[in-house]
């Protein structure tokens, strides 16, 4: 099939239509790749009943060598003929290997504990091979430029105004320990993701005809042969709720990342020009304006989120099963694999065009002498209250109108200002040069930036997060 012949934008634009994304996860969300998960848990299930004397191990070799021949195509087919995803698949392997041994495939098994057990096995391997070092390698870039201008100082901005100064570093070491916070999350969830060998309703029942005392012994070799571990009690389904907390988890750094590509976009505005990506020039901003260049990483991602944050709420509305089991989640189940892919395909992009991020250092000085003479009314309120002036911040209040009236500096009025030269003696050198010069008004912004990036290198390079 020609990729541009497919539905979804994840196929023809995103993952289908990025060659190293796509063969980064393919080995993990692709259908061809569960179907060689699903295939791995049969397999798994005949080396126990073997162990345990059930089946010859000859069996075992005829399996994995039918499981290496077994297609995609194939099961489909099988599937498109006799109606059932698990059964075609029992019998793409039946079929493979000698008629003596075929009445051991699948045996004890229901359908559920080769899917749920496959599910949890590659979405443990999509998030400890590819999701989390790709994150790291995102925190990495992030600290790079923190560090990088951990002293360039920025104007703060609340509900989109000038409020004080802080440093362009600290603005990103906020977005590095959010991040960083969400990676151990992740990191916590995913060895969470669990398997099952249960039955049908979760009982054991066929598993107690052979194992009357002791049929969870079972359930925990095979998912032992597959680095999983059971859940405490299930039903015919695994529970819910480990996949949902990896999901919540990737959606939740989803939206930090959102929130970092909007800050980002934004100060990539004419008219504040903080920062810019370095200049491509085979890149086109427009097809009419040769001088337009477009924040288009940031934006896309910020789409891209707007489409797969919501698709949490039917992770959510999943958790619903009746009684032992229904299939209401049998076609929603199917697209979580796109949540991954597409949360990955922004992990990288973002890494990408922060490693191309330039500060106009020049465009962040001319923003802070905008209202260098307007923030400079929280020290002076400040330290006159501390130097017991009384009802200084509304004295200083009155100070700001004067300056708006009069247009001279609030700095000027201030040191005229016979009522409070008293208190202004007794400012520090420190806070003199504060108060003459407001934009060096950046708390320990530096050190707090530089602290927070340490931090995170530390933990990344004692291992205590996977890399």
């Amino acid at each position: 099939m020609n990729i541009y012949d497919t539905v979804s934008p994840l196929d023809y634009r995103y993952y289908g239509g990025n060659e190293e994304l796509f063969e980064r996860l393919s080995p993990y969300v692709s259908e061809s790749a569960y179907i060689k998960y699903l295939l791995k848990v049969e397999t798994a299930l005949v080396k126990v009943l073997a162990r345990r004397g059930i089946c010859k191990e000859s069996v075992v070799a005829e399996v994995e060598q039918a499981c290496k021949d077994i297609t995609p195509e194939a099961v489909y087919q099988e599937e498109n003929r006799i109606r059932h995803n698990i059964r075609a698949l029992v019998n793409c392997i039946r079929r493979r290997i000698p008629e003596e041994s075929r009445q051991y495939i699948h045996l004890l098994a229901t359908s559920c504990d080769i899917l749920d057990t496959a599910t949890a096995l590659r979405y443990k391997d999509l998030t400890r091979n590819v999701i989390l070092p790709d994150l790291v390698e995102l925190e990495k870039t992030l600290i790079d430029v923190a560090r990088e201008n951990a002293d360039i100082a920025q104007m703060g901005r609340t509900h989109g105004q000038h409020a004080e100064p802080i440093t362009f570093g600290f603005a990103l070491a906020l977005y590095v320990d959010r991040i960083g916070n969400r990676i151990e999350f992740i990191d916590q969830v995913s060895q969470n993701l669990c398997g099952k060998f249960s039955g049908a309703v979760g009982a054991y029942n066929a598993l107690s005809l052979i194992y009357p005392e002791n049929p969870e012994t079972f359930e925990i070799e095979v998912l032992q042969e597959l680095g999983l571990k059971p859940a405490g009690i299930s039903s015919q389904i695994v529970q819910p709720e480990p996949l949902t907390d990896l999901v919540y988890g990737v959606i939740s750094c989803f939206s930090i990342m959102a929130g970092l590509a909007d800050d980002m976009r934004h100060l990539y505005r004419t008219e504040i020009a903080e920062v810019h990506e370095k200049y491509d020039e085979e890149k086109v901003g427009s097809s009419t304006m040769p001088h337009k260049i477009n924040p288009i990483n940031f934006e896309n991602i910020k789409s891209l989120y707007k489409e797969f944050m919501p698709r949490i709420i039917t992770v959510f509305m999943d958790q619903l099963s009746e009684h032992q089991r229904d299939l209401t989640n049998s076609a929603s189940g199917r697209f979580v694999a796109e949540i991954f892919t597409a949360f990955d395909y922004v992990v990288r992009r973002l890494t990408r065009t922060m490693s191309k991020i330039e500060v106009n250092v020049q465009k962040l000085n001319a923003n802070l002498d905008i209202s260098k003479d307007s923030f400079v009314a929280e020290p002076i309120y400040i330290l006159l209250a501390y130097n017991g002036f009384p009802d200084a911040y509304d004295y200083t209040r009155k100070l700001v109108a004067e300056s708006y009236r009069t247009g001279r500096k609030l700095t000027e009025i201030l040191f005229e200002d016979e009522k409070l030269k008293p208190y202004l003696k007794n400012l520090t050198d420190e806070q003199k040069a504060i108060i003459q010069n407001p934009t060096l008004y950046t708390g320990v912004a530096q050190k707090r930036t530089i602290e927070i990036c340490d931090k995170w290198e530390a933990k990344f390079n004692e291992h205590l997060i996977l890399v």
